[in-house]
């Protein structure tokens, strides 16, 4: 009796490493679509995945991983496509992601390709993917709206003409995208963030105060806010801290403007609200009003940049701009960007 359950102990050791050795293999061997795809798993499937995503314009590593990251990534493209938002790739997810980046054209009434196969109607903006010019319906005409409330100048009549491939390129060129006059899912996905906001997608955690940092160049925090220069006046480090408060709410045109507190804030509002936390503003300013505010020419600490139509604020050695927040998931940036067109102007004293 106690050499049969020896030998039957031996034999469980051995099924368990089997197992899980199976396992690894499947995950290693899965082609795209065969499982539902969530946080924790890796593989070839993967893999695929974060490259087809990465053909959809979205920014994305391909390691094989399916990391919190990428979560992210399959949510803001399944708000794009106008998909239940859950940052899992199950099959539909995949389905409609693989039309999106290759291109996959299906004829239909309403011209170019459609990601929803058999829908005489496209309702919502994201059931074909891209958009392009010679295209018509009413994903159309929601886009052309979306662009508008943007801050676009965009005429809404359903057809995807010169007009609204001007003002797709405008946008993109804006938010620093390919400015190819095309709306892919990523392209999508910003536009409805630079208008609804961030809804959908997992809030921001709260924003916690940021530590002095030696020297003149105040620096980017791993969570997204900035640390201001030990050396900076006072003023600047209110501009900073003031600027942290509102560095990861959404886009939201005309935001900032009615009232201080706003559930979003466009681009002057965002400088308006972050100049107003050093009491350099008594209230806010629109792009084309800030090109002939404070003194002429860039200032040692704080510089704005501003035109008719778009404006930001270097602060410290970092900018602090609308743009590019949905890559970075603040208004804080390292980078640089094209000043040609730009006003300059600096906070007397600053």
């Amino acid at each position: 009796m106690l050499g049969l359950l020896a030998v039957l102990a031996a034999g469980a050791v051995l099924f368990v490493p089997a197992a899980a050795q199976a396992d690894t293999q499947a995950s290693a061997t899965s082609r795209l679509g065969d499982r539902t795809l969530r946080v924790g798993h890796s593989g070839a499937d993967v893999k695929e995945l974060q490259e087809l995503l990465r053909k959809a314009g979205f920014k994305t590593g391909a390691d094989g991983q399916y990391g919190s990251s990428t979560a992210a990534t399959v949510r803001r493209f399944q708000r794009a496509a106008h998909l239940k938002v859950t940052g899992v790739a199950d099959k539909r997810t995949v389905s409609r992601l693989r039309r999106a980046a290759s291109g996959e054209i299906e004829v239909n009434a309403s011209g170019g390709f459609d990601v929803r196969r058999g829908s005489p109607r496209n309702h919502h903006l994201g059931d074909r993917i891209p958009l392009r010019r010679g295209m018509q319906g009413h994903d159309v005409k929601v886009l052309q709206d979306y662009l508008r409330r943007a801050g676009f100048r965009t005429g809404i009549d359903g057809e995807f003409g010169k007009g609204t491939w001007r003002s797709v390129r405008r946008f993109e060129r804006d938010q620093q995208r390919a400015a190819n006059g095309v709306m892919d899912a990523a392209d999508i996905d910003l536009l409805r963030s630079l208008v609804d906001g961030d809804k959908g997608l997992a809030p921001d955690k709260p924003a916690q105060p940021a530590a002095l940092t030696p020297g003149e160049k105040a620096k980017v925090g791993p969570d997204g806010l900035a640390i201001a220069p030990e050396a900076a006046p006072d003023q600047v480090k209110q501009i900073i801290a003031a600027g942290n408060a509102i560095a990861k709410k959404p886009y939201r045109y005309g935001g900032g403007h009615g009232k201080w507190q706003d559930t979003g804030y466009d681009c002057s509002g965002s400088v308006s609200y972050a100049l107003h936390g050093a009491d350099l503003l008594k209230s806010p300013l629109a792009s084309g009003d800030f090109m002939s505010w404070g003194e002429k020419g860039p200032g040692r600490w704080v510089t704005i940049y501003a035109h008719g139509g778009h404006m930001y604020m270097v602060v410290a050695g970092l900018r602090f701009d609308t743009s590019g927040r949905q890559e970075d998931g603040t208004r804080w940036h390292t980078s640089t960007r094209s000043t040609s067109g730009y006003t300059v102007v600096h906070p007397p004293g600053l």
